[in-house]
């Protein structure tokens, strides 16, 4: 449940037995109330002198003239501080006297004002009220009871707004936590997404944008052992271009690499999501098949090679195409080499050629 939905009451769990027992600790039993309550009358007549003189003194403390800014909040809370002498002397202590002690202590704490200013601003209140009653109550009219009863009464009304001063902070506390938490979720996740992306870039080829020999020897290390564990097929194709070095020698290095990132393209776009394309080294490039036949692995090779053919249609490619079995090809370089030299095979045969 949010904090919205509850009382300050509910949120402190104060209860009449609460309330009780605290009235019990302070010495405030209901003798001493109902001798607070028959000076009501006298506190009314003077409550206008009483918060006069108050806000007089507190507003020379800088500190406290900053926090109630301007003269509208002044006479807010000049109001509010005249029912709240008045209900001093009210005789009542219920739930509502308390929820109002805690009401106060929350608007405090939210506005900034300091433990200590607070203690000093009671301390001011209550020095009022005792000379307003020491000049109008005789030492035999039961005085020095009445400003004990006073005094335990202030204690139990600063015990309910230091209660939500902590409160407050404990929930600040617990507020601070969960965002750091979260800040700490959203940190880890954004470093696992980074790590994880410079993970991928040791993987790929910076030309080609392919992955690279390092990662072909592990997706090929992983592939294979689900051939062998499931009992799947897997067809891995070798290829290079025909001459290459001709070319660079004859066009020069950066036609050679617009031919290489041509070839990146045209795989990306001719092969499965599950399908792997890497740049073995220089132009040489192998592709792993999973779960694919050496037939099918054939139609792709053609269809790389057509569409190679339609940009460069003066060079060809040579394929060299092996499938892997659960008792065949079970060592990444055997299948590798395999490939390699069917490869060359297809080499000695004039145009674009694949080898199985």
């Amino acid at each position: 449940m949010r904090r919205t939905d509850t009382t300050l009451l509910e949120q402190m769990k104060i209860t009449d037995v609460e309330i009780a027992n605290r009235k019990g600790l302070l010495d405030l039993d209901t003798a001493a109330l109902k001798l607070l309550s028959e000076y009501k009358v006298l506190i009314e007549d003077n409550v206008d002198a009483i918060v006069d003189e108050f806000y007089k003194k507190q507003t020379e403390i800088d500190e406290i003239s900053l926090l109630i800014g301007d003269a509208d909040t002044l006479f807010r809370l000049r109001n509010a501080q005249r029912k709240y002498v008045i209900d001093l002397f009210s005789g009542d202590y219920d739930i509502e006297y308390v929820n109002n002690r805690l009401r106060i202590g929350m608007v405090h704490k939210r506005i900034g004002v300091e433990p200590k200013l607070y203690l000093s601003a009671v301390k001011t209140l209550k020095e009022l009220i005792i000379k307003v009653l020491k000049n109008n109550v005789q030492p035999k009219d039961n005085l020095e009871m009445l400003l004990r009863a006073l005094d335990n009464l202030f204690y139990f009304d600063t015990t309910l707004v230091f209660d939500t001063y902590i409160d407050s902070l404990v929930g600040e506390i617990e507020s601070a936590k969960r965002k750091t938490e979260e800040y700490a979720k959203i940190l880890e996740a954004k470093v696992a997404e980074r790590t994880y992306q410079l993970e991928e870039l040791t993987k790929l080829d910076p030309l080609t944008n392919l992955y690279n020999r390092r990662a072909l020897e592990d997706f090929l290390n992983r592939e294979l052992a689900v051939v062998k564990r499931r009992g799947a097929g897997l067809s891995l194709v070798y290829f290079d271009i025909d001459n290459f070095k001709k070319i660079n020698d004859s066009q020069g290095h950066i036609k050679g690499d617009e031919i290489l990132q041509s070839i990146g393209q045209i795989l990306k776009d001719n092969i499965r999501e599950i399908d792997i394309a890497c740049r073995y080294g220089g132009d040489e490039f192998c592709l792993i098949f999973p779960e694919c036949n050496i037939e099918n692995a054939k139609i792709v090779c053609k269809k790389i090679i057509k569409n190679f053919n339609l940009k460069y249609p003066d060079l060809s490619l040579s394929f060299g195409v092996v499938e892997a079995t659960p008792n065949k090809y079970i060592d990444n370089n055997k299948i590798i080499r395999d490939a390699d030299e069917k490869m060359y095979q297809a080499k000695k045969e004039a145009g674009s050629n694949i080898r199985c």
